[in-house]
Parts: structure tokens; sequence; C-alpha cells
């Protein structure tokens, strides 16, 4: 049965929320959104998913301010950050690039996500662009630094970084991203050329799993329709998947 890259992705992510409580997506998020709506379905609605910008899937009234107190409260198990440059240390910038600060281009800011990736115990960055221009040797401007020096309180940070082309799993005590497993059509040598950092590669690399039956059926239904609430075009394409 053929997929898209999206389905694919969205597989990936619900399949790395199994077991988690309460999953938490930020803004501009809809494939780890409908990830973890698909967790959720799965979970036979056991899994709360907080997703900002939906009024079904969120309880939240005032938007990041609450998202901010659960995770300080440890009532968030998992969450997602991206980044326009993202380096082998974890560390994710959102600020410009270009030296600071007289940054090339500018970006949005930080908001909260050093704030959120202090405190969540499982973040998974994802980078849907996976070129040297995003995955880069060091970041221009650290705006959540992947790791922190003993001493310093900080029961969350990553645990993987989802790309287009594979998926990292990170080492938070040797600070180094390991290839967990490429997606078809991609080899090591496509992966290693369009990374810009350095990353631990062991002897056989599985494949990543291809979403089932099940998982497009309900991707292309139930989570179509829910993740279209808040990411309408996006939940077009899926249904256009479907017919």
């Amino acid at each position: 049965m053929s997929y898209r890259p999206e389905e694919l992705l969205i597989a990936v992510v619900a399949r790395w929320l199994e077991g988690a409580g309460h999953v938490a997506v930020g803004a501009v998020s809809p494939i780890p959104g409908a990830g973890a709506l698909l967790a959720r379905v799965r979970s036979a609605g056991q899994m709360r998913v907080s997703l900002l910008g939906s009024t079904r899937y969120s309880s939240f009234t005032e938007g990041g301010r609450e998202l901010f107190d659960c995770a300080a409260q440890g009532r968030i198990d998992a969450f997602f950050l991206g980044g326009a440059q993202i380096d082998g240390g974890a560390n994710i910038n959102l600020v410009g690039t270009g030296p600071y600060p007289k940054s090339h281009v500018r970006l949005a800011g930080s908001f909260g996500s050093a704030y959120m990736y202090f405190l969540v115990p499982r973040v998974m960055l994802f980078a849907p662009e996976h070129t040297p221009r995003t995955l880069v040797e060091r970041v221009d401007f650290i705006s959540a630094p992947g790791t922190s020096p003993p001493g310093v309180y900080r029961p969350g940070g990553p645990v993987a970084l989802l790309t287009e082309r594979c998926r990292f799993d990170f080492d938070r005590r040797s600070a180094r991203f390991r290839l967990a497993s490429m997606h078809p059509g991609q080899s090591v040598t496509d992966i290693v050329d369009n990374t810009g950092f350095d990353f631990d590669l062991p002897v056989d690399v599985p494949m990543t799993p291809i979403p089932d039956a099940d998982e497009l059926r309900l991707i292309r239904g139930e989570v179509a329709s829910a993740i279209g609430e808040t990411y309408p075009a996006f939940a077009e394409r899926l249904l256009r998947s479907a017919a």
C-alpha cells in the first residue's frame, strides 16, 4: 500500500510516543500533532494530547502559559522542538543565522523552547529538512542547549531527532546522536553527506518500518479529521491520500 512521506513520519512519531501519558505539541507542528493524535487513538483514548491552537484537543485557556505550568509541575511526558539549525550536541537555533548579533536572517525567536527543553523528560527534535544547512556542525546561536553542565537541575532534554531521511537517538551522557533507522529510499551515504555534524554509526542500520494498513487507515480517516481543526490544508492532503 503506497504512502506519503508525511504519513511515514506520523507513524514514526506515534510509535515513539507509545506509553506516554500526556503529550504536548506546540504551534506550527502538523506532523508531530498528527503523530500524537494517532498515538492517542491507538491508546484507546488513554493518552492525553494537548495541541496548541486546538479547542478540541487542548484544555488550556491561556495557551503557552498553562503549558509552561504543566511542564514545571512534571505533568508533560513528551514534547517536540525544531529549529532553523540543529547541531550534533542537540543545540537548537531559533534566533537567526549568521554571526550573532549581526545575523544574516532573523527568525521568530526562542519563545519557551529552552524552558520546555529543560523540563520535559522526552523531547523529540523534528527537522523536516535534512540538509547541511539545517543539521550543522555548530549552531550560530544557542536558543536552547541540548545538554547542561553537572549540577544544573534538568529533568528534561532530547531523546531523538526525526528528519525526512532518518531517525537519530540522542545519548545525553556522550552528548552525541546515533543513527537509529533510515527511511526507505535512503542510504548511509545519503545521510552522512547531508548531515553537517558527526554522529555514531552502528554496524547495521535498520530501515524505518513503513506505516501498516491500519495506521494508514487511521491517519487518512480519524486522525486527518481531528488534525483538520488546527491544520486544515495539511488534513486535506491526508484525506486526498484516502481517495
